[in-house]
C-alpha cells in the first residue's frame, strides 16, 4: 500500500543536488542535437569560406598531376599506386584545417549543455531497451510526437530559408552565364559557400528553442514527490532516531572527557541544589582561570561527588556559580568581569589549605563581586 501511495504522488519537487549527482552517475544529462548540429554545420560552412581557397589551389594542383604522366612512369607499374598515396596526403592536409574546425565543433556542440561526462552505465546492456513492446512504445509516446513536430518544423524553417536565399540570389546566378569559365567557377564556388553559410544559420534558431527545452524537460524528468524527498534525506542526512541516538553518545563521551578533568582542578564552586562548576588556574601556561566542567543536577552533584573523592575542594557560593555557569563556556577562560571574584575565591581556597596544615588563622568567605548583567537568578 505504501508504494501505490508513493506511485501516486506528483513529482512536485525539483531535484535535490544528489538526484541530480545520481543521474549524472548513470549517464543522464540535459543533451541537444540541434546544439551540435548547429555547431557542426556553422563550422563546416565557416571553414568552407575561410580556407576554401587554399583547398580549391591544392585540389587543383591533385588533379594537374594526375592528368600528366612521365613517359617512364608509363612502364613503371607501381607509379600508380604511389600517386595515389601522394594524392591522398595533399588532400588530407589540405582538408585537415576545416576536419579540426568540425572536430572541435562537434566535441562542443555535444558538451554544450550538461558538460563532459563519461558513464559506463550510460553504453552498459540493458534487456529493457530490447523489448519490443517498449519499443513500441517509445515509438508512439508523447516525447515522438514531439520530436516529429520538430522533425518538421525544422524541415519547414530550412525550406523556408533556402528559398529566400534563392530568391535574393536569382539575378546573382543568371549572370554567371555570361561571365568566362575560370571566373564563372570561382563565382559559382562563392556563391554556393556563403549560401550555405546562411542556410546553416538557419539551425541558430533551431538551437535557440531547442536547448531551453531540453533543459527543462530533464529537470522535468528528474523531479521528485515529496516522499521521495524525505526517503533521500533520511538516507543522506541519518533517520532521526540514530542521530539522536549519536547525538547522545556524544553528549555521554564528553560528560565522561569532563568528569576526567574535575581531580585536576583547583575549586569546585556550588549552589548544592542546581549548579557545579570546577575551575582550573595554572599562573604560567594560563592567562585567566579556566572553566573544566559544570554542569546542573545530576551532573553537578557527580562533579562534587568526584571533587570530594579526589580532595577538591568544594566551595558553596550559589550567586557566583549561577553567573560563571551562565557566562563561560566548557573551555574557556572566565569573562572579565568575573575576574575579581575568582581571584577571591582562589585565594580563599589558598588561605583555607594553610590554615589546614597549622600556617595562620582560619580565612573569611568574602563576599564575592558579581557585575549586574552577570547576575542570574535561577
Amino acid at each position: 500500500m505504501a508504494e501505490e501511495n508513493d506511485n501516486s504522488q506528483e513529482k512536485t519537487e525539483e531535484p535535490t543536488p544528489r538526484r541530480l549527482e545520481k543521474a549524472r552517475e548513470d549517464g543522464q544529462t540535459a543533451r541537444s542535437r540541434e546544439l551540435a548540429t548547429m555547431a557542426v554545420l556553422l563550422a563546416g560552412a565557416g571553414g568552407l569560406l575561410v580556407f576554401g581557397a587554399s583547398l580549391g589551389a591544392a585540389l587543383e594542383g591533385i588533379m594537374r598531376d594526375a592528368f600528366v604522366i612521365e613517359r617512364s612512369a608509363i612502364f613503371d607499374t607501381r607509379h600508380m599506386s604511389v600517386q595515389l598515396i601522394l594524392a591522398a596526403k595533399e588532400a588530407a592536409w589540405a582538408l585537415s584545417p576545416i576536419l579540426v574546425m568540425l572536430l572541435i565543433a562537434a566535441v562542443v556542440g555535444s558538451i554544450g549543455i550538461g558538460g563532459m561526462l563519461f558513464s559506463a552505465k550510460a553504453i552498459a546492456p540493458k534487456a529493457n531497451r530490447m523489448d519490443p513492446i517498449k519499443g513500441l512504445g517509445r515509438m508512439f509516446s508523447m516525447r515522438s510526437l514531439i520530436e516529429l513536430v520538430k522533425a518538421i518544423a525544422k524541415v519547414g524553417l530550412v525550406m523556408s530559408v533556402a528559398i529566400l536565399i534563392l530568391n535574393l540570389r536569382t539575378e546573382d546566378l543568371l549572370s554567371i552565364a555570361e561571365e568566362p569559365a575560370i571566373p564563372a567557377m570561382e563565382h559559382v564556388l562563392w556563391t554556393l559557400g556563403w549560401s550555405f553559410f546562411f542556410l546553416s544559420c538557419a539551425t541558430i534558431l533551431i538551437a535557440m528553442i531547442d536547448v531551453p527545452f531540453q533543459i527543462y524537460d530533464h529537470q522535468k524528468k528528474l523531479r521528485m514527490t515529496k516522499q521521495e524527498v524525505k526517503d533521500e534525506f533520511k538516507d543522506t542526512e541519518g533517520k532521526p532516531e540514530v542521530k539522536g541516538r549519536i547525538r547522545q553518545l556524544q553528549r555521554e563521551m564528553a560528560q565522561r572527557r569532563m568528569m576526567q578533568d574535575v581531580p585536576t582542578a583547583d575549586v569546585v564552586i556550588t549552589n548544592p541544589t542546581h549548579y557545579a562548576v570546577a575551575l582550573k588556574y595554572d599562573q604560567g601556561s594560563m592567562g585567566a582561570p579556566v572553566l573544566v566542567a559544570k554542569g546542573a543536577d545530576e551532573v553537578a552533584f557527580k562533579i562534587m561527588e568526584i571533587a570530594r573523592e579526589h580532595k577538591v575542594e568544594v566551595l558553596r557560593t550559589p550567586p557566583l556559580t549561577r553567573a560563571v555557569y551562565h557566562n563561560t563556556e566548557l573551555g574557556q577562560e572566565i569573562p572579565d568581569g568575573l575576574y575579581m571574584a575568582i581571584a577571591q575565591v582562589l585565594a580563599y581556597v589558598f588561605q583555607l589549605r594553610q590554615f589546614r596544615k597549622g600556617r595562620g588563622e582560619k580565612p573569611g568567605m568574602p563576599d564575592f563581586p558579581i557585575p549586574p548583567e552577570m547576575r542570574r537568578d535561577i
